[in-house]
């Protein structure tokens, strides 16, 4: 029993595709290279020849088992709506080549995506009934998004964004933080912590 609970808790978590490719794709990888399946979506399944050997065809089934692994894995992270349009995909490696060709997008979608992002970023404000921790969440994960579209975005730009985008009850507290540190070598983390209490 205690060995059933010990592998629940030890499932992998998987990143859920959420429209945006490279992102996405940066945390499979990180799922899939440490458990050495990553040659299957570079270089797909090991097929055994013709007249192969008893050697040949147990690294082929295991090669197949392998893909029917990183499968599962893919299956998690894709909605049914997207899966449905590419389930004729046998393999991986089909599968993988599917999701970039319809989802990395060209050059002049990425842009698009990413002045949508910094709008979204520059008019970004806490709301009054907003907890700390949520709006922390909520601007990071769109300094991420625009991040994974090739944007460097900079710890105190985030932090000097959060700092100015503060409801008046905090006006007391940014003003004391500002004084009293250096907003550049401020960590976001510092800063969150920071509000938290005085929240």
């Amino acid at each position: 029993m205690a060995e059933n609970t010990s592998s629940v808790f030890l499932q992998p978590y998987v990143p859920k595709f959420d429209g945006f490719y490279e992102h996405w794709a940066m945390l499979m990888e990180n799922l899939i290279r440490p458990k050495e399946f990553w040659p299957l979506i570079e270089t797909g399944v090991t097929v055994a020849p013709p007249n192969a050997t008893a050697e040949q065809i147990r690294i082929a089934n295991e090669s197949k088992l392998q893909d029917l692994k990183v499968k599962i894995f893919l299956f998690q992270a894709i909605d049914r709506t997207i899966l449905e349009t590419i389930l004729n995909r046998d393999t991986t490696k089909e599968i993988w080549e599917a999701m970039k060709q319809k989802y990395q997008g060209s050059l002049k979608v990425k842009r698009a995506q990413l002045q949508a992002l910094r709008r979204e970023f520059e008019v970004l404000e806490m709301e009054d009934d907003e907890s700390v921790n949520d709006y922390f969440a909520r601007t990071l994960a769109i300094a991420n998004k625009m991040t994974s579209h090739g944007e460097r975005v900079e710890h105190v730009t985030v932090v000097e964004k959060i700092l100015r985008s503060m409801p008046a009850k905090f006006n007391y507290v940014v003003c004391s933080i500002e004084q009293s540190n250096d907003v550049t070598t401020l960590s976001i983390d510092e800063l969150q912590s920071t509000l938290i209490v005085q929240e």
